[in-house]
């Protein structure tokens, strides 16, 4: 939406294919809404489907706006009908990849709160990223989910801070964090900022409401020794090569299953971090999909070959290339781009990895650890021999400097030491200080006799 034009338009998909939906008051000052195809299909690029509703935008402004009453709607642009749900009493299943027709002539006092809650989805879909987008659809779900069975028939603006309160109360108890509840928040007050610009509601109840205090994550990490003991644990695993790249190297789980051969320079000794992999549905069920759409543009990073990975490297592909002689047919060709595959060439999913490393630490007796925490136990290990913050936050593909900083920081015990060592000399009262000065005394006179030799 852009508040500062005479009228409001959002992006919506329709039979396979991008509109922009046009909301606007006529001469007579009567509501309306066109529809105007972009010629895109659905999945088209992000940037290609900007450029197109920014031409249509100013094309609608500068040419449809003053004339636009009086005209037919075409085919295209008429507004597809949309029948309401039956309630089945059942929890809703993951929200389906497209929503056919997410605008409809419903009012405000029609939309039921759920509802609106997958239309909005489907509506900023094509403005996130597919990551974002799972992202969003995992909480919607669990939004959809409690308000199906607690409050099945309520209407968007029958919606309430109170009700929206409880709703957080109740994920709180029941065990969900702080972070996780104010996603769901998030994800709510969107949803409900957007039906205020499309005139479905009068205000925005999600303001209304308090959430749980944030406490802030103190990451969890290895030192050397439970490191040694962790790849002790994997040697000969299937992920034995997964734990010591993130261990090594700080990926992100979804950047390691995402590497691919051609992401190794063998030549040059660089490892290139360009492609994540990422979980989907697709016909009710979880699939993995990969894009080069990586968290921040500092995530796509080249990284000197380490050798110990290096070596384990060369050994694997040696291995795949035998594994799949023998085994013909019982070999899985799909991924053979990609590092991250069994003996039988199937691919290791993130799922596995999050719940396989789970069960190594459990079996082994070992200090409890997220994989991810990984990511922190390098960052440690570099913080502790002295890397420079900056170069860390080059190393482990954080987007700025302060977010390196927020998290490791606190680590950087060598820092403080030098600290310490700085204000006692300047504040003196100690006995290094006083030689410090004296030597400071004689470096003036040395320079002071060498400039009068001169003269």
């Amino acid at each position: 939406m852009k508040a500062s034009l005479p009228f409001k338009y959002i992006i919506a998909v329709k039979s396979g294919k991008q509109y922009v939906v046009f909301d606007y008051k006529d001469s007579n000052g009567k509501r309306q809404r066109k529809w105007v195809g972009t010629g895109l299909a659905e999945k088209c690029s992000k940037r290609a489907l900007v450029e197109k509703v920014n031409e249509l935008v100013s094309e609608f402004f500068s040419t449809y706006l003053n004339e636009i009453s009086a005209q037919e709607p075409t085919e295209d642009e008429k507004e597809p009908e949309i029948k309401p749900e039956k309630k089945s009493g059942k929890k809703s299943q993951p929200l389906p990849e497209t929503v056919e027709k997410p605008v409809s002539e419903l009012t405000n006092k029609d939309y039921g709160f759920t509802e609106f809650m997958r239309v909005w989805l489907e509506t900023i879909r094509p403005t996130i990223a597919e990551t974002s987008y799972q992202g969003y659809l995992w909480k919607v779900n669990t939004i959809v989910d409690y308000f199906d069975e607690n409050y099945p028939d309520i209407k968007l603006n029958a919606v309430t801070g109170m009700i929206l309160q409880k709703f957080y109360n109740e994920m709180f108890t029941a065990g969900r964090s702080a972070n996780t509840v104010k996603h769901y928040h998030a994800n709510i007050h969107k949803a409900l900022q957007y039906a205020l610009k499309m005139d479905l509601v009068q205000v925005n109840e999600s303001d209304k409401t308090e959430r749980p205090k944030l406490i802030k994550y103190e990451a969890t990490f290895y030192n050397p020794k439970e490191l040694e003991l962790l790849f002790s644990a994997f040697r000969g695993d299937r992920m034995e090569l997964v734990v010591l790249i993130a261990a090594y190297y700080g990926l992100r789980r979804s950047e390691i299953i995402g590497l691919k051969w051609s992401s190794i320079d063998f030549d040059k000794k660089t490892l290139t971090v360009h492609e994540q992999a990422y979980n989907t549905y697709e016909n009710g069920k979880m699939v993995v999909k990969f894009h080069n759409q990586l968290k921040t543009k500092s995530s796509y990073r080249t990284l000197p070959l380490i050798p110990q990975i290096e070596e384990l490297l060369l050994t694997k592909r040696k291995n795949d290339k035998y594994l799949a002689q023998v085994l013909k047919k019982g070999y899985n060709h799909d991924y053979d781009e990609y590092i991250c595959t069994d003996n039988f060439g199937e691919l290791i999913t993130p799922n596995y990895v999050t719940d396989h490393f789970r069960q190594m630490i459990k079996k082994h007796k070992l200090k409890k650890l997220r994989f991810h925490d990984l990511r922190h136990s390098c960052a440690s290990l570099l913080v502790a021999n002295g890397v420079p913050m900056k170069a860390i936050q080059e190393w482990l593909g954080h987007s700025t400097f302060h977010v390196t900083a927020d998290y490791y920081s606190h680590l950087d015990f060598n820092s403080k030491i030098e600290s310490a060592n700085t204000i006692a000399n300047i504040l003196g009262g100690s006995e290094e200080s006083e030689k410090q000065e004296e030597k400071s005394t004689m470096k003036r006179k040395k320079r002071k006799s060498r400039v009068t030799e001169d003269q």
